[in-house]
């Protein structure tokens, strides 16, 4: 991947746990992005789900952002957003696509699905 393969802008979102004093938590996400970074996005092959004994497709994607102390710190528990369509991903897996080589350390490879509920 070269840097002019980075052709996309997405934000990030952290979900963000509140508590109401009873001792119950809720969770939802910020309404400000964390940070905004460049990406490249990458659609996959869907695949089908069995979701209440039916079948549904699955939008699935691969986005791929710099290694940094930002997105260091993404996990499964975030979303994504592209700045210009306004399309939300969730983010289903975090990996260094160069684990074991030379080339590790400079890009995260995220699948992301799209289209689901939080």
């Amino acid at each position: 991947m070269q840097a002019g393969d980075l052709r996309s802008r997405i934000s990030f979102y952290q979900r963000e746990i509140q508590s109401d004093g009873y001792g119950n938590n809720q969770a939802d996400y910020s309404a400000t992005a964390s940070f905004i970074v460049a990406a490249n996005i990458k659609p996959r092959l869907g695949g089908e789900a069995v979701l209440a004994g039916r079948l549904t497709g699955q939008n699935l994607v691969n986005i791929t952002v710099r290694q940094s102390d930002d997105t260091s710190s993404v996990t499964v528990d975030w979303r994504a957003k592209d700045e210009r369509s306004g399309q939300i991903y969730n983010i289903r897996s975090v990996i260094d696509p160069d684990e074991h080589t030379v080339q590790h350390g400079r890009f995260w490879e995220m699948l992301c699905e799209k289209g689901v509920a939080t």
